[in-house]
This record gives structure tokens, C-alpha cells and sequence, in this order.
């Protein structure tokens, strides 16, 4: 009686911690603690829909490297001017720490078409994700080629192989996309939102 009485109470409780959570995310933020706290909201909705998707995604990240999630944000598809895409990538180990990151495709503009871009990259090997941090990354033909062949790990995951030790799953309003549109983009530190010296949201 007591446990079910427990239960009864701890449930409508988790609830509202969950809502009350909810809403003290900034839905348009602006300043650089306002984007962390809405980045990590979308990482946690994205990861959310994954794992629904794909169960195995949960296991494939938690014995990666690291994994990192991305959205667009504020595109405008009729103007070549946009903000852009930004995101986080996690490292996985004791400290589990987080680097925020922006994304953006040469020309015109990221995303020109692709109202709703979502995708969850997996780092394999720890090279491949320091030259991510530290370097940056832009995708090429290249890629492309590899995003739609798969890759012998990738194919058996459901996974997209965009570059060795690197695979990606990007998610459309009909499921998981079976090729990657990741061509041209270029992805960054965000200093803004990391609070680097000198960093400006631009």
C-alpha cells in the first residue's frame, strides 16, 4: 500500500519537475546561457526521437567517443541571409564535457530547401572527433559519395558513414533519411555560445 501510495505522489511530481523545466527554456534566445540551455533542449529532443527510431542508437552512443547533435535554426529559405545551424557535441568519458557548435553550407546558405534538418553524428574514434573540436570540418563530394554507400559498420547500424570513424544518422519529418545532405557544410566552434573571449553571436 505504501509503495503504491509513493508511486501515486513521485510520478505527478516528476512530471511537473519536467514541465516546470520545460518552461524556462527561451524558445528564441539571445544570450549565451539562454542558447546553451535551448541547444540542450533540442539534443535531448532529437536524441529522444533516435533511439524511438533506432533503440540501438542508445548503446551505439554511450560506447562511442563522443557524439554530437545538430539542428537549423531561424533559416530563411526565400533569403540568402540565415543564422545558420548550431549544436553540441558531447565527449563521453568521466567528465562528459560539452563544446558547442555552429554549422552553415557555402553559397547561398545552409539548409536552402531543407526546412528541418536534425541529425546525430557518432564519433568512433577519438582523432576523428579532437580534429571535429579543434579543426572544425567541412563535408565534401566526398562525403556525399560515402553517405549514400554506407559503410560495412554504418549499413549494419542503420547508420550513415560520412568519414572513417564518423557516422551519422540524420532524421526528416518521414523518419531516417537514407542519405546524408551534409555537402558543402561546414561546421565550427561556436565561441558566443562556449563564452570564449571575444566571442559575438553573429
Amino acid at each position: 500500500m505504501k509503495r503504491k501510495f509513493f508511486v501515486f505522489i513521485l510520478v505527478p511530481l516528476m512530471i511537473a519537475d519536467m514541465w516546470g523545466c520545460a518552461k524556462k527554456v527561451n524558445m528564441k534566445p539571445q544570450t549565451a546561457q539562454e542558447w546553451r540551455t535551448y541547444i540542450r533542449y533540442r539534443r535531448d529532443e532529437v536524441l529522444r526521437e533516435i533511439y524511438k527510431a533506432e533503440p540501438q542508437t542508445r548503446w551505439e552512443i554511450a560506447r562511442a567517443k563522443g557524439y554530437a547533435v545538430f539542428t537549423n535554426l531561424n533559416v530563411n529559405l526565400l533569403l540568402a541571409s540565415f543564422t545558420g545551424g548550431r549544436g553540441l557535441i558531447h565527449e563521453n568519458g568521466i567528465f562528459g564535457k560539452e563544446t558547442f557548435m555552429r554549422m552553415a553550407q557555402g553559397g547561398i546558405g545552409f539548409g536552402l530547401g531543407v526546412k528541418d534538418f536534425r541529425a546525430v553524428f557518432i564519433f568512433d574514434d577519438r582523432q576523428v572527433l579532437d580534429k571535429f573540436l579543434n579543426s572544425g570540418w567541412q563535408f565534401g563530394a566526398e562525403a556525399d559519395a560515402a553517405a549514400k554507400g554506407g559503410g560495412a559498420g554504418a549499413a549494419a547500424s542503420g547508420a550513415l558513414a560520412v568519414a572513417p570513424g564518423l557516422r551519422v544518422y540524420q532524421l526528416t519529418e518521414n523518419g531516417l533519411a537514407l542519405q546524408a545532405t551534409l555537402h558543402g557544410t561546414k561546421f565550427w566552434r561556436d565561441a558566443f555560445v562556449n563564452g570564449d573571449k571575444g566571442g559575438k553571436n553573429e
